[in-house]
Order: structure tokens, then sequence, then C-alpha cells
């Protein structure tokens, strides 16, 4: 469907285009009625500025906006430091919004984002966006748009992720090969794409060394605060309880080691514990957390790599793609190996 534009909206309410760019642009010329007339009609057919023409008056605002949950999340600091490096190197500036995991403040964030007239957005999923109908209907309307770490497969946009399969493999064949059995998993809402590349190279690697996958191990969180000490407390209450913990973000690895060791819980003596995290001190913990990382400063860059060449380029840019890239185990004091391991498990099968 093609972009509606100022003669649509004027052939529609038999006014002249220059009365309805005028009420566009709240003129003082033009009366109050006849702009709720015009202000009503384009925002029921969802018009916007056509970007081809604003540049070629000069009026490209060498802007992109970066949506994300939160700026507090290493994750998401490390990568917008990556997107600003790349912007200020190409004459863009970046304009910051966050979710604060809210589907409704995302949607409110792109429309502020848009009345700025911004060339494009970065954006990553709050954890409450199951619907990506606003985003597709941005997508329509030929705003570039780049997703980023939480992203859709309904969307036909370039998405640039961590290996969240391979890392997550990698972190449960840790703790298999170290001789943990009842891995518990602490993840994050399951409609969330992370969450589900996670989830199957958690389930992966237990299938690999043939432990049968317990979805009673398995707690999604809402990021609520202080919620990894219940659902610590849920799993420490199985018998038998689990001998490790693979947490899938930030909060839950600080909220589970924070869990355990108030119940006098010995890590790695009695539970292991490793998350998927960028946390800077990881390794001053006590005792020092394994880790998965994601190469989020990398993300940040490649991201806003595409977005530009996107923008810049339009029709000779690359088409839409999903770029991966690796995540690294960093094993440390709080995966170390069990003291005990039974007789019938299997390693490296």
């Amino acid at each position: 469907m093609d972009p509606v534009t100022i003669k649509d909206i004027a052939r529609a309410l038999n006014l002249s285009t220059s009365t309805v760019s005028r009420a566009l642009r709240d003129s003082y010329e033009i009366s109050p009625e006849t702009k709720r007339l015009v202000m009503e009609y384009a925002e029921r057919l969802n018009y916007r500025p056509n970007p081809i023409a604003l540049s070629l008056k000069g009026s490209s605002s060498k802007a992109l906006a970066v949506i994300v949950p939160q700026i507090a999340n290493n994750f998401f600091s490390q990568a917008i430091n990556g997107i600003e490096a790349i912007a200020y190197n190409r004459g863009y500036h970046v304009i910051i919004f966050q979710t604060h995991e809210s589907y409704e403040r995302e949607m409110a964030n792109i429309q502020q984002a848009v009345s700025r007239r911004v060339d494009g957005l970065l954006l990553s999923l709050s954890s409450e966006t199951s619907d990506v109908s606003h985003l597709k209907a941005l997508h329509a309307q030929g705003i570039p748009l780049v997703l980023f770490d939480r992203v859709s497969a309904e969307l036909d946009v370039t998405q640039v992720v961590a290996d969240n399969f391979g890392g997550a493999y990698a972190a449960t064949s840790h703790l298999l090969q170290t001789g943990r059995r009842r891995i518990a998993h602490l993840t994050i809402p399951p409609y969330l794409s992370i969450t589900q590349e996670r989830l199957a190279g958690y389930r992966a690697a237990l299938e690999q060394y043939g432990v049968p996958f317990d979805e009673n191990l398995v707690r999604y969180g809402t990021f609520g605060p202080d919620e990894a000490d219940e659902l610590v407390e849920q799993l420490l209450a199985q018998e038998p309880r689990p001998d490790a913990f693979f947490t899938a973000s930030d909060r839950l690895a600080l909220g589970c080691l924070t869990a355990l060791r108030k119940r006098g819980i010995r890590i790695p003596e009695d539970i292991s514990l490793i998350g998927f995290t960028n946390l800077p001190a990881a390794e001053m913990l006590n005792p020092p957390l394994s880790t998965v990382t994601q190469p989020a400063q990398q993300i940040g860059q490649l991201a806003a790599e595409r977005l530009i060449e996107l923008i810049e380029h339009k029709k000779k840019a690359s088409p839409p793609a999903i770029l991966k890239l690796p995540t690294t185990l960093v094993a440390r004091e709080s995966s170390a190996p069990a003291v005990r391991v039974s007789s019938d498990f299997r390693i490296g099968l």
C-alpha cells in the first residue's frame, strides 16, 4: 500500500493541498475547525510526511531513534555505545527512548520518534510486546527500521542478534560436563525471541548428553522486583532439588546468586550457577560468576551500520537479513566441577 500523501488528504476533504499543508504545520492562517478536520483524517490514515520530499527540502533530521527496554541494563548500555560510535562517525545524532518493558510505552516512543522526523529507528522489543502490528505498519510506510537483540520473525526487516542458541547450548553443556544433571533454567517471558532461542539451546544440550528435559525445572520471570527469590524457592522445594542454575539475564543471575547464598547454599559445592549476562563485575562477585557474554557493542555497531545503509541507499541497500554474532562462554568458580559425579553419568556423548 502506497503511503498517504497531502494530495490524498486534500482530495478526500475537498481542500487545496496548500490548505492541508498549512493545517498540518498548525499555521495561524487556518481555522481551528479545518485544522481539526485535517489532523483527525491524517491520523486516521496514519499519514507521515514523505521522507524523500523532506530531504529534498533540506529537512533530513540526521537523527536516529534508539528504542530499548532499559538503559541501565548492561547489554543495552554497551549496545548504545556501539550505535553512537557509528552514528557519530557518519554524521548522525542519536535520540534514545526507554520502554521500561512496556508495550504501551514502546508504541508511544515510536510515535514520538516519528513526530521528530528521525531518519530511521533501531529497536529492541519490550518484554510485553507479543503483537508487532505497530511495527508492520511502520515498515509498510517505508520508514527505515532495524531490530536488534529482541526481534520478531513476523517482520521482514534486518535483525541483528547474538547466537542465543549456541550460548545456551554451551552453558548447559559446560554444566553437564562438570557433573550436573538437574539443571534449572530461570528465564524471561516465553514469547520473546531470545527466550525461545536460549530454551532451545538448553534443551538441545540436555538431549545431546542423554538427560531428559523436565519442564518443572524451567521458570519464566516477568521482570518483577525480587522475583528470582520466589522462583529459586519453588525450585529448591523440588525433590530432588536442582544441582545447577542457568539464568537468562543479568537481573536473574544476581537474584539467583543472592537467593542461594541467603539460604546457606554453597556455590559451587552444593549448586552451580551460570548466567547469560554482560555484567562487567561478574568476575568480582563471590564466587566469580560464570557467564555467557554477548558482543553487545558489536551488535549495536552492526545494527547502526545497516540502518544508515538503508537510509542512504534505500533500494540499493542490502536485503533484509538475520545477522548473528557469536557469544562467548567464560567459565569461572561458580560453575566449578561437582565434588561427586554419579557413576552412571556419561560425559561427552
